[in-house]
């Protein structure tokens, strides 16, 4: 749990970095579509240069985000197995303890696989170069159209900052009273897994109680501080274009323009 990066933020004086926020996000959510839209190795290696080239101008040490990224790889691994184990599509290439591997279940699994790879590792990205605060305000900049809706784009970007905010205190939490649990003689790691699962709700409800204690706190330091919502309040920090977002947004067009030339 230490090692959880999910919400954290590493301060570096790296080009990702610099970027305005609203351009990471911007970016991010092109490159999510995109890779919905890829169903060739070419295409996946031209995504996977695009991600591998931003984590490296990132300046993050790539030990860390691996390190951090554990509990992900356990997820991707069982995607693989179930996309192999429930695909019949194809000619049957090998079996595997008397079931047969179908070419398409290969296909379909390496697919999925790299896509929910490169989709955490773009997000784990942004979170890991970008503060919350900053996240906070380009949500806001970026939903502003939808005002005209009656949207509460203020509170939604707020809801999402306090969000990231607290991923990483809920761990800790959760790391300590699994601590204090375990010298109690609680033991959830061995055993029947009924049994395990029956361990982990002493884990859970403190964890739940602390979570809306700590979110009550929140709200009350809040409203003694006279928040009344984003009407009427100006910018600390205000966001503004500059010519190295311009060069990344060129840089993207040139790759989704080579992706589609590849694809299609």
């Amino acid at each position: 749990m230490s090692s959880f990066i999910v919400g954290q933020y590493i301060p570096k004086e790296s080009l990702i970095h610099r970027l305005d926020p609203r351009t990471k996000m911007m970016v991010v959510f092109l490159y999510v579509i995109i890779i919905f839209t890829a169903h060739s190795f070419l295409g996946y290696a031209v995504l996977a240069c695009f991600a591998c080239l931003s984590t490296a101008l990132s300046l993050i040490p790539i030990k860390y985000i691996t390190k951090g990224l554990k509990p992900v790889w356990w997820i991707i691994g069982i995607t693989f197995i179930l996309h192999l184990i429930l695909t019949r599509e194809g000619d049957v290439l090998f079996t595997v303890i008397g079931w047969p591997i179908h070419e398409g279940a290969l296909i379909q699994a390496v697919e999925i696989s790299m896509r929910f790879f490169l989709l955490i590792l773009m997000t784990t990205i942004l979170t890991l170069t970008t503060p919350p605060i900053a996240i906070t305000d380009a949500v806001e900049s970026l939903l502003k159209p939808f005002k005209k809706l009656k949207l509460p784009v203020h509170e939604l970007a707020l809801m999402m900052s306090i969000s990231l905010r607290f991923i990483p205190t809920l761990m800790q939490e959760m790391d300590k009273i699994s601590k204090a649990q375990a010298s109690r003689g609680l033991d959830f790691r061995t055993g029947k897994l009924k049994d395990r699962m029956k361990a982990i709700l002493p884990l859970l409800i403190p964890l739940f109680i602390n979570a809306f204690r700590r979110a009550e706190d929140l709200a009350i330091a809040m409203e003694a501080r006279g928040y009344q919502g984003g009407e009427g309040r100006s910018k600390f920090r205000e966001l503004t274009y500059q010519t190295k977002d311009y060069l990344v947004f060129m840089f993207l067009i040139i790759t989704i323009i080579l992706f589609y030339l590849i694809e299609f």
